[in-house]
């Protein structure tokens, strides 16, 4: 029946192709977006800081160093992490990205932002039309003219078709649409960016566990050391070779010792419990990996992004660029709001006392109107709105920049903590192996009485120190590197369908 009203009225498709063309082909007013360009650095051969970096860090015969190169311009994989050749450190970020809840969300309000551009679509370039059907049983006090005398009780039946489309003569509805999808696009990279920082999140608590446990049992075995030291103190202070202040200075080094202990569990129990909730487990979950510092392998091949590809690859970089776009998508609306407002509108409804004959012939009205709508005055309300859609921009656009700054200054840090890292291993690696030298040959001395028992206590506080100084070195180059790929954008660009795999993990168990 429906079918039957659109196909008598002869301007129904012509009207309904012109609206559609117009929505397409309108221009916009407002300015048209252009990403900005990438800053402009001094010197290309060091972008990031004000020297260039050396292109390996400092060599050292110790076995705990290991050389790092920098490489220009090297692309980064979208599985960094796997650089450490650690399977269960693979293993446990690919759990977190299937099952973590804020990667969920995140994959959950671009879903939304992408069905409101649809909805958004669907009302601002297609014509509204809809439908009615209505029946009434209506009693004529007075004749109708021939044929309805006065007292006369009918059925009236009616079937009524409205179309109505406002014409996107100067484009307002194309820039909202355009701020939509630049809506999308900033929580699209949302998502990567919740990625990103989730598996470095994974990677540097599994590295911060590595290092407490290192710490935890360089401690265990100082402690371990000094309780049999402790029995030949008390052999000789029986014999009467030493002291008792001996015995009670060596008691109280194991003290101090032993204090250690128990802040380095709470630290490593807190850390695993973290790891957990990162990758979507409850704290008290026992399945979880353990990880070792000597397990994971140091990448030798640091990549450095140049300037032009980094603010392609930070996802926060692109996230604000997407808030730029839809600040200037915001300028070209309230603009178009100043001109006239052009609406077409039709209907077309068929009327009968009998249901069986609302569609015959002759039982047809239609109507089509043409409307126009331009603001006079207004108090300076939409001047005023453009006013405030400019400076919204304005900030979008400082916005950007504090961000662009930000992302220079995060891998300019991170370079620099990575080449300064090599050194602090250098140098504690040596002061680690000093200390031992130095420990063992204060003991043969003190075998010999050549020096104070006093001179062996501080020649094991100070190996103590270095040792640990020496696993925390080491961790802070995992970490360091950890965060240099994390700087440099994380490689998501390279594994489009990463977090697609992700979502559809995620909503599998939905």
């Amino acid at each position: 029946m429906i079918n039957d009203i659109l196909r008598r009225p002869p301007w129904r498709s012509s009207a309904l192709s012109i609206a559609v063309g117009l929505a397409l082909s309108a221009c916009a007013v407002g300015p048209d977006f252009h990403a900005p360009e990438a800053p402009k650095v001094a010197d290309a051969s060091h972008p990031y800081t004000p020297a260039p970096l050396p292109a390996m860090a400092a060599s050292n015969p110790s076995p705990a160093y290991v050389p790092q190169h920098f490489v220009d311009g090297q692309d980064i994989s979208a599985t960094w992490w796997e650089a450490f050749q650690s399977p269960a450190l693979n293993a446990l970020v690919q759990s977190a990205l299937a099952h973590s809840p804020t990667v969920t969300a995140a994959q959950a309000t671009l879903r939304q932002a992408e069905e409101n551009y649809r909805a958004d679509y669907g009302s601002k370039v297609f014509p509204s039309v809809s439908g009615q059907l209505q029946g009434a049983r209506q009693r004529y006090p007075v004749a109708q003219g021939e044929g309805i005398p006065a007292g006369y009780t009918a059925n009236l039946f009616t079937a009524a078709l409205d179309v109505s489309y406002t014409l996107d003569v100067f484009g307002g509805n194309k820039r909202e649409l355009e701020g939509v999808r630049a809506a999308i696009d900033y929580q699209r990279f949302q998502v990567e960016a919740t990625w990103l920082s989730l598996t470095s999140s994974v990677v540097a608590t599994a590295i911060q566990e590595a290092s407490l446990r290192a710490q935890l049992q360089v401690t265990r075995d100082v402690v371990d050391n000094a309780n049999r030291s402790l029995k030949v103190i008390d052999a000789q202070v029986r014999l009467g070779a030493l002291a008792r202040g001996a015995l009670l200075q060596q008691q109280t080094l194991i003290a101090q010792q032993q204090a250690q202990i128990p802040p380095l569990e709470k630290a490593l129990a807190q850390t695993r419990h973290q790891l957990a909730v990162l990758a979507g487990r409850l704290p008290g979950d026992d399945g979880l990996p353990t990880f070792d510092i000597d397990s994971l392998t140091l990448p030798r091949d640091l990549p450095v992004s140049v300037p032009s590809a980094l603010v392609r690859q930070r996802p926060d970089i692109r996230a604000s660029e997407a808030q730029l776009h839809e600040a200037s998508a915001q300028i070209g609306v309230a603009t178009a709001a100043l001109y006239p407002n052009i609406t077409l509108s039709g209907s077309v409804d068929r009327e009968s006392f009998k249901l069986g004959r609302l569609f015959d012939t002759g039982t047809t009205g239609w109507s089509l109107v043409g409307g126009l709508v331009q603001p006079i005055f207004n108090g300076g309300a939409l001047q005023a709105r453009k006013r405030a859609s400019v400076a919204a921009y304005d900030a979008a656009q400082a916005q950007y920049q504090s961000t662009v700054l930000n992302a220079f200054l995060n891998v300019a840090n991170t370079l620099r903590a990575v080449d300064t890292d090599a050194d602090e291993v250098t140098a504690t690696a040596d002061a680690e192996r000093l200390a031992n030298e130095a420990l063992r040959l204060v003991e043969r001395q003190y075998q010999l009485g050549a020096v104070s028992y006093l001179a062996s206590l501080d020649a094991q506080r100070t190996y103590l120190s270095t040792r640990v100084a020496l696993v925390q070195a080491r961790a802070a180059r995992f970490t360091d590197t950890a965060a240099l790929f994390q700087a440099l954008g994380g490689g998501w660009w390279n594994a489009p369908d990463a977090v697609a795999s992700a979502a559809s993990a995620s909503s599998a168990s939905h």
